[in-house]
């Protein structure tokens, strides 16, 4: 329950000053808790969807070097198959 407290003042001059003092109990502020709650729940939700996404990235060009780095090692092996050739045509 809320509290009031009233000083009145009478000044010699004849005029009065009323001061009211209330310490009443605010309500509410929960729904506020609420919204800061989802609102932080969403920036979460936004920054792990924003890293998976990178990190999947991240792993598509790895594997395209991958991919590279094989096919730069398969045309090396045809490469040396065809040089050993040519060097088995000169020597016969």
């Amino acid at each position: 329950m809320a509290e009031e407290r009233i000083t009145q003042v009478d000044s010699p001059s004849g005029t009065t000053h009323t001061t009211v003092i209330s310490d009443g109990a605010r309500g509410g502020g929960g729904g506020a808790l609420w919204v800061i709650v989802l609102l932080l729940v969403l920036l979460a939700g936004a920054a792990i969807w924003f890293l998976a996404g990178a990190n999947s990235s991240e792993v598509a060009k790895d594997n395209a070097v991958a991919e590279a780095a094989g096919d730069v090692g398969n045309a090396a092996s045809q490469v040396g198959d065809a040089a050993q050739k040519a060097a088995d045509k000169v020597g016969n």
